[in-house]
């Protein structure tokens, strides 16, 4: 009875196609963003907020910047990595050359680098698909890693080879740097991490997200109603690195403070990968859920031996917690191949039906 649409009418196509038409799914949301807003910068404490919500805000987008790839255009990539660390690198970079201009604007402009770079190595996905597309942007992975060790620009001749993070400010407060508190950093990420999933939502639910799901379900057939291929996977792979390539800048300067190329190795592009096969293909809610079971379950399984008060060596605990990870994703993938969100998404068709669940 909590989860019905009872007497909520419809008067205009607008309402009825609404992200969120339920009245509940509103207020859902609305008490996500108030303690996503309001309690856990007040009651999280800096281990919460650098161990826990930094990261798993970042690893999000990035997700989502793959889902939109791989879930809603159906082009396999994995250089997820591998643009990231553009996005990263660039950033650093417009952070050198342009000092005087706020790092949020730096942010968002090194996306636009990474989207470029994804254009280029997304040319041959017109050919090719699938497991030879994979091939393509593993290819991407490896070229990039190795401009990420061997061009000592890109880290402005640092003899460590990493990447630093200045301190940046705004209206007075640090952003970036050692200055910057946790607090400060997880609010400016949830804001940006907000709005573009909005933005992403949008996207995906008018004529480019349908364009990009007309390719992923039958291509042929696409270009035969006329859906032009090579335009919209193109579209498919900028907006895509876009997204991971300002995930990657907020890594490095809302995160790490610092960052070296295995940063962006082959392992980052397989576990945004994960996050989004356990989440689902082609949900935004998914992309969030799968962060969360790969970033936040492993850390609370850490946590959970010292928070019962039992001594183990951390490196029991850290075998242990992958062993139950593994175990759990082999579960959750059985279950729901279709990952969490779909999960989800039933539990709610459930809620509608009650107490005559089909």
């Amino acid at each position: 009875m909590l989860y019905r649409e009872t007497g909520q009418f419809k008067t205009s196509y607008a309402a009825d196609q609404a992200v969120f038409p339920i009245r509940q799914d509103r207020i859902g949301l609305a008490l996500i963003l108030l303690v996503a807003f309001l309690l856990v910068p007040v009651f999280g404490s800096s281990f919460f907020l650098n161990t826990m919500m930094i990261p798993f805000l970042v690893f999000s987008l990035a997700t989502i910047g793959l889902n939109l790839l791989l879930g809603y255009a159906g082009q396999l990539s994995l250089g997820t990595g591998a643009f990231m660390g553009v996005g990263a690198y660039a950033c650093y970079k417009l952070a050198t050359i342009f000092p005087d201009i706020n790092i949020l604007v730096h942010t968002l402009l090194s996306g636009l680098f990474a989207a470029g770079i994804g254009v280029l190595f997304g040319l041959p996905s017109l050919r090719i698909k699938g497991f030879y597309l994979a091939v393509a942007t593993l290819a991407a992975q490896f070229f990039l890693d190795w401009c990420f060790n061997r061009l000592p620009w890109l880290y402005n001749y640092n003899p460590s080879g990493a990447i630093e993070v200045p301190t940046r400010m705004l209206f007075g407060v640090a952003l970036t740097g050692p200055n910057a508190t946790p607090v400060t950093r997880y609010l400016v990420l949830l804001t940006l991490v907000v709005v573009m999933t909005w933005i992403a939502s949008n996207l995906v639910r008018g004529w480019i997200g349908r364009s990009w799901m007309m390719i992923r379900d039958m291509d042929i057939a696409a270009e035969l109603i006329g859906v032009r291929p090579l335009p919209t996977k193109l579209l498919a792979f900028a907006v895509s690195s876009y997204y991971c390539g300002v995930a990657g800048a907020l890594m490095v300067f809302f995160w790490l403070g610092a960052a070296e190329p295995p940063s962006f190795s082959i392992n980052t592009s397989f576990q945004v990968l994960f996050m989004v096969i356990i989440g689902g293909l082609g949900s935004l809610a998914g992309s969030f859920m799968g962060a969360a079971f790969i970033w936040i379950l492993p850390v609370l399984l850490r946590a959970l031996p010292e928070m019962l008060g039992v001594t183990i060596a951390a490196a029991t605990v850290e075998h242990v917690s992958l062993i139950v990870i593994g175990a759990l994703i082999i579960v959750v993938l059985i279950v729901e191949p279709h990952g969490c969100a779909r999960l989800w998404q039933t539990a709610k068709q459930k809620l509608r039906t009650w107490p005559f669940p089909y």
